[in-house]
């Protein structure tokens, strides 16, 4: 039996003669890697940069008004710093709370019933295809009729009480919600699909374990839209038969001609419109972090 030879990958230093230490070569620093920072440093910028937008804004409001409006319609665009006034008198009364409260209540009622309602029609209709051959071209008629073209059959039918106004903000965030849950789960691999049938795994199970997850991002596309239409649609059915709200807010100091009051109520109202699509972004990227759990077994 011959003795066993050697082979050159047996001595590392005749191949990398330079850079070898106790715990192997020292890889070289990547070229172009950015330090923490410069990273730091460039999303500050692009953070100043897209706030010096909303920053020129507020000016033009504050200065414009006084130096380069007209006087005779100084009266109808007001300041900002008459509207924060404004706005800062209606808290302190209590009015701008209560009349957020009527709004939120009436929009978390109808947005929710939309969501969860849309969500389960959503999956039976792209898991079975003669339930969407059914109801395909119902649901295309309905979803091109826009919401407030509807709000005096609304009105009529279910009079100007709450009903009326949920009822018409739960149609108004049911189609962004469905047509994004029947793409979600039309997108899912097929072959996820099949390899879950090989296991034998369950409709249910199916369902939460394969489906759901990977449908999640699209169907929580359609719900951060369902919430600004929800909020948006609101404004405009409470300034008609309603007693309370910010669309009554709104369209009362107009007509009470208190117009820093209606100003500070549509500020409100893009406020609790940027409000509601960042806490729907954390709910999104949440459940993300739970998709990418389910899909990696953890």
């Amino acid at each position: 039996m011959s003795a066993p030879t050697l082979t050159q990958t047996s001595h590392p230093t005749a191949q990398n003669p330079v850079g070898d230490t106790a715990g192997g070569p020292v890889s070289p620093q990547p070229q172009g890697v950015p330090s923490p920072l410069r990273r730091a440093l460039t999303v500050s910028g692009r953070g100043l940069w897209r706030a010096g937008a909303i920053l020129l804004f507020l000016l033009v409001w504050e200065f414009g008004p006084l130096y380069l409006a007209p006087a005779s319609t100084r009266v109808f665009l007001p300041p900002l710093h008459e509207v924060l006034g404004a706005l800062g008198t209606l808290i302190a009364k209590g009015q701008l709370q209560n009349h957020l409260a009527a709004s939120l209540g009436r929009s978390a009622s109808g947005f929710g019933i939309a969501v969860l309602s849309a969500v389960l029609l959503g999956l039976l209709v792209a898991w079975y295809g003669a339930l969407d051959r059914f109801l395909n071209p119902l649901l295309e008629v309905f979803r091109n009729t826009a919401a407030l073209a509807l709000l005096p059959v609304f009105t009529l039918l279910l009079g100007i009480g709450e009903t009326s106004k949920i009822s018409i903000v739960a149609y108004a965030a049911f189609f962004p919600v469905l047509l994004n849950t029947i793409a979600g789960v039309r997108t899912v691999d097929p072959l996820l699909i099949r390899a879950a049938r090989s296991l034998g795994l369950s409709n249910v199970t199916l369902f939460q374990k394969v489906i759901l997850p990977s449908a999640v991002p699209t169907i929580f596309t359609g719900i951060r839209m369902a919430g600004t239409s929800s909020i948006l649609v609101l404004i405009a059915a409470e300034m008609v038969g309603a007693k309370a709200g910010l669309g009554y807010l709104i369209v009362n100091s107009q007509s009470s001609f208190l117009i820093p009051d209606m100003y500070a109520g549509i500020l409100t109202v893009s406020l609790l419109g940027l409000l509601v699509n960042y806490l729907l972004v954390g709910v999104e990227r949440h459940f993300s972090r739970w998709r990418t759990a389910v899909g990696t077994g953890t």
